[in-house]
């Protein structure tokens, strides 16, 4: 069965989908089956894709009946990769989705007929701690909280806490912080640095990467690509990724009891 990863953030403009993204092709270079689900009404996971909100057949078409779950997911050149889009929505009928999302049995039935021999399934939720967020939080086995370095932070990763715990203690007692990821992570800028260390100050489960603002990020997405297959020099935003996927694969290892201790190494000459 497949360990769920709920990508959350009580805030919008955090680089939740990006990070979802882009984690989700680390973890795909790392051989784990990864599957990239989009929560989000908006559709921004298809957007990054540069893809309309028609062109893709996702969710939104599997919960309705229209499609079966192989024909909702989008495969990529990556075989250990695959999406599955918010679908084909219109605006009128974002409202009924979030309904059908919300309600009890609906999304864990639909991730079931997705994930197939998937390994790690990664939800990019919706902005906001509504519905379609607490939906995700009660069939998560994990909860990944994107923190963006700038003051108002501080009060939207509180809030975003209270409701895990509040899922944890009524709903799903299994879900599990995996850590709280700071995003557009400014060097050398006063305001973002004093964020980044009341993060660390004031909050367990920090994770030791963070994600830098940079404009390699603006690029992929109008190209509609993750930043490691922008072509040219491997960039160090690309290698961000490779390092949380790395942390994130640590942390779930060490709480399952299946870290892999390296063994002894033989000695050596150096001169």
């Amino acid at each position: 069965m497949a360990q769920r990863i709920a990508v959350v953030s009580q805030k919008g403009g955090v680089g939740k989908t990006t990070v979802s993204l882009n984690l989700g092709l680390a973890l795909a270079e790392r051989n784990r089956r990864t599957l990239v689900v989009d929560l989000d009404p908006q559709g921004g996971v298809g957007h990054s894709l540069a893809k309309d909100d028609d062109a893709l057949p996702g969710l939104a078409d599997l919960v309705m009946g229209r499609v079966p779950a192989a024909e909702a997911l989008l495969k990529t050149r990556l075989p250990n990769l695959s999406f599955l889009p918010r679908g084909r929505l219109s605006a009128s009928d974002m409202v009924e989705f979030e309904d059908g999302l919300a309600a009890p049995g609906v999304l864990a039935g639909a991730l079931s007929r997705a994930e197939g021999s998937v390994e790690l399934t990664l939800m990019d939720a919706p902005s906001g701690l509504g519905r379609i967020t607490r939906a995700a939080l009660a069939v998560a086995d994990w909860v990944l909280l994107p923190v963006q370095a700038e003051a108002l932070a501080l009060r939207s990763v509180r809030q975003a806490l209270e409701l895990v715990q509040y899922v944890q203690e009524r709903e799903n007692p299994r879900l599990e912080l995996l850590g709280i990821l700071p995003t557009m992570v400014q060097k050398g800028v006063a305001p973002s640095m004093d964020v980044l260390l009341e993060l660390w100050n004031g909050f367990g489960g920090l994770l030791e990467t963070v994600i830098p603002r940079a404009t390699i990020f603006l690029e992929a997405s109008r190209a509609g690509l993750p930043v490691g297959f922008l072509g040219g020099r491997p960039s160090p935003e690309a290698r961000r990724f490779e390092l949380l996927a790395a942390e994130l694969e640590g942390i779930i290892q060490k709480r399952a009891g299946t870290e892999v201790e390296r063994g002894d190494q033989p000695r050596r000459e150096l001169l």
